[in-house]
């Protein structure tokens, strides 16, 4: 399990994460709608432009952060949890 931060202290655990999407397009304005329909959508954006959307097997949840930031540090955080179960 790892967990990264997407921006403002907010935290999520990278296992959930099925997908990473700009807010952009007509589609993925549809699952923002749908989210908050169905009550599973979490701003984590603190009142600031979304640019990311972070689909989880539960939840969907709107970040500040660009996607591409966000996969970077996802990718950081598995690569510090291999070296911690090397070097452990």
């Amino acid at each position: 399990m790892a967990f990264i931060n997407i921006g403002f202290g907010n935290i999520i655990n990278t296992d959930k994460v099925v997908s990473i999407i700009t807010p952009d397009s007509a589609p993925a304005k549809r699952l923002i709608q749908k989210g908050k329909e169905d009550g599973n959508l979490i701003d984590a954006t603190q009142g600031r432009r979304t640019r990311g959307v972070i689909i989880t097997d539960s939840h969907i949840v709107l970040s500040s952060l660009l996607p591409d930031t966000i996969a970077s540090r996802t990718k950081n955080a598995y690569t510090d949890k291999e070296d911690e179960n090397h070097n452990g």
